[in-house]
């Protein structure tokens, strides 16, 4: 499948701009703008006296939304921030509440090929997966220093790579005769220790997927500033404001799930959908990459 010329096909785009309702003189922050695919739609609908509020942690993706979004009709606001810093970002901005705000999860497709950010093992990359420059941790830091328990626990718990401790001894091995420092040695490790089907249909993913999912997430502290954004978005929301998120694995999913329970439990929010949404069959068709989207939304009270 080609690479979109804007670097990715944003999801459900359709179904985020009904439940956001963006319209013509509200404020509307995108959280993780990326290559501003949604922001760019959404902000048509906001008109001149209109508001979008963007922030993400890779610079090289807003410095593409920012020439991206030049002629838009509203007015623009960009940031190099984390969405755990959405209180920051609004006082920076100058802005008390807001009428909607998106949390797209997903990385952006440019990313995951780039050697810039090492996040794939379709060909040899550095081992670092740091989204976001400011941080300092990188991948190959956490499988050539973890002890080989927590490293195993840490794939089973965000990954859930039921084999984990056995790629965990396997990554231990290794790191003993010489550093893990490129995409492609991880990958045949992990491949190395989880056993093959006999008979049957082969694996769906490659080994490595979930053992790459659980680093990347590590490394980016995705788990904690998920829940420090779903802790903070409801009081940044004015009176009927809107809040769509969209995630791609099970952790994320329930993250989400738990937090607007607990938030209409409490009687800040009202969960608009009673299941999460996922792409129409033409969005699958068109974009195959869109197939584990999920998009819940709430309403504040």
């Amino acid at each position: 499948m080609e690479t979109p010329a804007s670097g990715h096909d944003p999801v459900l785009i359709r179904e985020t701009l009904e439940y956001l309702d963006p319209r013509s003189g509200e404020t509307i922050v995108d959280c993780t703008l990326g290559r501003a695919g949604h922001a760019s739609v959404i902000a048509t609908r906001l008109g001149p006296d209109g508001l979008l509020i963007g922030c993400d942690v890779d610079p090289r993706n807003l410095e593409f939304a920012q020439s991206r979004l030049t002629n838009s009709p509203c007015r623009i606001r960009l940031f190099h921030a984390n969405f755990a810093e959405l209180r920051e970002v609004l006082v920076a901005a100058g802005v008390g509440s807001v009428n909607g705000i998106l949390a797209d999860l997903g990385l952006s497709t440019n990313q995951l090929f780039d050697p810039h950010y090492g996040l794939s093992f379709a060909q040899p990359m550095p081992l670092d997966m740091r989204i976001d420059p400011r941080l300092t941790i990188t991948a190959s830091t956490l499988v050539n220093s973890m002890k080989e328990a927590d490293l195993a626990d840490l794939l089973f718990d965000l990954a859930q790579e039921h084999f984990s401790r056995r790629i965990a001894r396997k990554i231990g091995d290794a790191r003993r005769l010489s550093p893990i420092t490129t995409t492609d040695r991880l990958a045949e490790i992990c491949r190395s220790a989880i056993p093959s089907k006999r008979g049957g249909s082969p694996e769906k993913i490659d080994p490595a997927t979930r053992t790459f999912l659980a680093l990347r997430m590590a490394v980016n502290r995705e788990v904690q500033n998920l829940s420090a954004f779903l802790a903070l978005a409801p009081a940044a929301l004015a009176p009927d404001a809107r809040l769509a998120v969209i995630s791609f694995q099970s952790t994320e999913d329930r993250l989400v799930k738990q937090a607007f329970r607990s938030a209409e439990q409490t009687g800040l929010v009202k969960i608009l959908t009673k299941k999460p949404l996922s792409p129409a069959p033409d969005e699958l068709a068109s974009n195959p990459r869109s197939r584990s989207a999920k998009l819940r939304a709430a309403r504040k009270t």
